[in-house]
């Protein structure tokens, strides 16, 4: 038990320092950096098992292929670099919305931590628990952007934790199951361009211009959902292992409030007139969407081993981003969507050199393709995603007798990316036309401990 008690201690004390933790924009806004050996086969081959505890995130049944008390701390240095460029923007009424690009990098660098930990109960059950950041999403612009009535920030961030019971049927076959809890926060904000409210609602009443009698919302909110993950491995041979696993939708309802800068003389009259532009409360739901996975790892000798991963997620839950607020005066304020289903597939290589100076090294690489759910005509810039793919490079090595290192590299590729969102699109009115590309990449370093107790 003194081992239970110890790794549970440090789990702890990881899990409240991934509440802190930053975070970053992945495909969508799901977050993959969950394992730092792992990244270094572009997360070929992890819902088979083939890296170390850290798997358990992909496929629960990952957690049934280890033994004695061990905990995993992951961090993982995000550092996207986005630009718009050659952008234009307009309002409902033609006039010209002036301003800058929104700055050299609206993606903010990140943090994401994960951290796991298991005690192997008997020969056939294991229990274990994760603790990690399964989405999140930040950008953020210069507030006189030509966009700003589209978005100035955006911050979303989550904490999931993932208590899982894996069960060894034989050695043929691994079996798991695992609960959610599931914590988020958000915040949104944005410019409000009173001038041209005034203009086209009330005719110029309160003496508006278009676009220089701005004001500001800010809506935040936070929430608690429950799901669950299953996991299956296969293995058929001491030399392959196949895995199949499931991570389930979890449904928010985030409650919160919505605060507004007038701005002046104009957004106070505006507010008066009609009730609206008023701090509320306000609520909106989010699914984050489930995930099936399947991987391959196939060893072909003592040093060499080769991986495949396929992931399916349902984005197509996410339809529409909808704000309602308590004042009844404030009408929704809605975002189509309208995501996709998408996937990610990856292949991997692992080589583990049996003698010579690199002996006890392990070393890793893969490439990736990872589809994009954003459709073109609805792409904002809260989340200017596109398709990428991934070339990824890793290694571990036991540096003390129950300590193991892992590292792990990967860049990304991001064709050029368009913005084409016009005043008839759901919501847009007031936003105005905004036209632009584009430019991005990502780089991310993984740093991975694992202490066996």
């Amino acid at each position: 038990m003194g081992g239970f008690r110890n790794a549970w201690g440090v789990l702890a004390a990881f899990g409240l320092l991934a509440v802190a933790a930053g975070r970053a924009e992945a495909a969508g806004f799901a977050i993959k950096e969950q394992s730092g050996s792992a990244l270094g086969n572009a997360f070929a081959g992890v819902s088979a098992g083939g890296h170390d505890l850290s798997d358990m995130f992909f496929n629960s049944a990952a957690l049934a292929l280890q033994s004695g008390s061990q905990v995993t701390a992951i961090g993982s240095y995000v550092a996207p670099q986005s630009e718009l460029k050659s952008g234009t923007a307009s309002t409902v009424i033609s006039s010209t919305i002036s301003g800058g690009n929104g700055g050299s990098d609206i993606a903010d660098d990140a943090l994401v931590p994960a951290f796991y930990a298991m005690w192997d109960l008997s020969d056939r059950v294991n229990l274990g628990v994760g603790v990690t950041a399964p989405w999140g999403l930040t950008t953020e612009y210069d507030s006189g952007w030509i966009g700003r009535y589209h978005a100035l920030k955006s911050d979303l961030k989550t904490v999931n934790i993932n208590p899982v019971v894996s069960y060894r049927v034989n050695d043929t076959i691994a079996v798991a199951a695992g609960f959610q809890a599931q914590y988020i926060d958000a915040e949104l904000s944005n410019a409000i361009d009173f001038g041209t409210i005034d203009q086209v609602l009330t005719s110029g009443a309160f003496g508006g211009v278009p676009t220089q009698d701005d004001g500001a919302a800010t809506v935040k909110g936070d929430d608690w959902g429950y799901g669950y993950t299953l996991g299956v491995i296969f293995q058929p041979t001491p030399m392959t292992r196949i895995g199949v696993a499931y991570r389930s939708k979890i449904s928010h309802e985030l409650d919160g409030s919505a605060t507004f800068d007038l701005g002046g003389s104009v957004g106070q009259g505006i507010s008066g007139a009609t009730g609206q532009f008023v701090d509320t409360g306000v609520k909106a739901s989010i699914t984050l969407p489930e995930i099936v996975s399947f991987g391959l790892y196939q060893e072909i000798d003592s040093e060499w081993a080769v991986m495949a991963e396929a992931a399916w997620t349902r984005w197509s839950r996410f339809d529409e981003l909808r704000i309602r607020f308590d004042n009844p005066a404030q009408a929704d304020s809605v975002t189509d969507e309208s995501w996709r289903n998408s996937w990610f597939g990856s292949l991997g290589v692992t080589y583990k050199p049996g003698d010579g100076p690199a002996s006890g090294w392990v070393f890793r690489g893969g490439v990736a393709y990872d589809e994009s759910p954003i459709p073109d005509a609805n792409r904002t810039p809260r989340i200017p995603g596109t398709d990428r793919i991934w070339i990824a490079l890793g290694a571990s090595r036991r540096v003390l007798d129950n300590l193991d290192l892992s590292l792990g590299y990967t860049h990304i590729f991001l064709d050029d990316t368009p913005v084409e969102l016009t005043t008839s699109g759901t919501g847009n009115t007031f936003r105005g036309n905004l036209t632009g590309q584009y430019e991005s990449a990502i780089d991310i370093v993984s740093v991975q401990l694992r202490y066996r107790f």
